[in-house]
């Protein structure tokens, strides 16, 4: 039979991302281009152990829980791992999601009717923009500089679209990596304010801080949430994940904000998915609560390691086949943000690297419009000789298609 999709299921359809993917599984493919961390840091021993204590302990973990996530883990997230950022959340005030990208989905669709605008920065996830588009919403860009986002083009545009909800990571934004000062911060939280637009932050990156202080990095940058300090009808939720600290694969993220807002994600989550697993949240708070496990230890051993790789990849695109490029380079997150030199294509160069066994992000992926200009640098998840691989293969990419235009 013909099926008769839905126009915003269009929005779904096969992009260069789902095509590296499927390369990836058949093996064949270096990949910088996917939101991986390093799979040989994995806490790999201390998780079987973990699972084995949580499946042959109590049969419990294998039964339906609670919808809004298993109650230890959320005590010990809201307890002393959100103190120490400076946060703080009402009772019932924290939902824990598949991952951070299903606490803007499920925001998405409580908070947003088709048409309503949304700003984010740009560039911004490729995640969210897809969210974005699959509830309809008419996504508006704000641009941004080293500090985070403008203040005065943020106005502009709360005035000129009067918008219902800003998407923003200020700490490593995906891709750009920017790190917002803390007067950024403030002002875009005093203007949304101002003006009653919600903030959607998206913290997934910030622990993954390369630079050391004499203080935890989120003293010297604080949340948005923890900024405006209210729990309760406050202008701001607070999404994460523990994907990018411990494993993708336990699927766990969390939401914090008012109660109300919390209240009606859980519901539709109830028709989504009824709750996230409970195995795996068992699972993951036995680990954060092992003697053997500091999950500060952990991000310090993934902070040094990434930031590593960082600077080779950097050193890397000093060589000839890439004059003309530039980058800022990020002192934290995943990624590097690279402007092509004139006249390259990021679609284009893109079938090129596929075809000596290395993909990256196209920038369009990243950007409301356009972005052809850009590509995105995963640097956390090859190691470093695939790295340096990979790289390689991208300079060939590079002057071959220079070569060819």
């Amino acid at each position: 039979m013909k099926y008769e999709f839905s126009a915003r299921a269009h929005t779904l359809q096969s992009s260069p991302l789902l095509s590296i993917r499927t390369q990836m599984r058949r093996g064949s493919l270096i990949s910088l281009a996917e939101e991986l961390p390093a799979e040989e840091l994995f806490p790999l021993s201390l998780l079987a152990e973990a699972a084995s204590s949580v499946i042959t302990s109590n049969a419990e973990a294998l039964q339906y829980g609670d919808p809004a996530g298993y109650g230890p883990l959320r005590e010990w997230l809201t307890g002393d791992w959100f103190r120490t950022k400076g946060v703080t959340v009402n009772e019932g005030g924290v939902l824990l999601t598949t991952g951070s990208q299903q606490a803007v989905d499920l925001l998405s669709r409580v908070y947003l009717d088709s048409g309503d605008r949304v700003l984010v920065e740009h560039p911004t996830s490729p995640g969210c923009l897809q969210a974005l588009r699959m509830q309809g919403a008419l996504i508006i860009p704000v641009r941004g500089d080293k500090e985070g986002l403008q203040p005065d083009h943020l106005l502009a545009q709360i005035q000129k679209y009067r918008p219902k909800m800003l998407f923003a990571a200020p700490s490593f934004s995906n891709p750009s990596g920017i790190l917002w000062s803390l007067e950024r911060r403030k002002e875009v939280l005093e203007l949304c304010a101002a003006h009653h637009v919600l903030i959607v932050e998206d913290d997934s990156y910030g622990d993954l801080h390369f630079e050391r202080y004499d203080k935890p990095p989120a003293q010297k940058y604080p949340s948005l949430y923890a900024l405006e300090n209210v729990s309760d009808g406050g202008h701001v939720l607070y999404i994460g994940s523990f994907s990018k600290t411990v494993a993708p694969a336990l699927r766990t993220g969390w939401a914090a904000g008012s109660p109300e807002l919390i209240s009606m994600m859980s519901a539709a989550k109830g028709m989504a998915d009824w709750q996230s697993s409970p195995l795996n949240q068992r699972l993951l708070y036995h680990l954060l609560d092992a003697s053997a496990f500091d999950l500060r230890e952990h991000i310090a051993l993934l902070n040094r390691e990434y930031h590593t790789r960082l600077k080779l990849m950097a050193e890397l695109l000093k060589r000839p086949a890439w004059k003309g490029s530039s980058y800022d380079l990020p002192i934290g997150g995943m990624f590097l943000w690279v402007t092509l030199p004139q006249g390259l294509d990021a679609n284009a160069l893109l079938k090129c690297a596929l075809s000596k066994g290395v993909a990256f992000l196209p920038g369009q992926l990243c950007c409301v419009d356009g972005g052809g200009e850009y590509i995105r640098l995963n640097f956390s998840h090859p190691g470093r000789d695939e790295l340096l691989l990979g790289m390689n293969l991208m300079s060939e990419a590079v002057t071959e298609f220079t070569a060819r235009s």
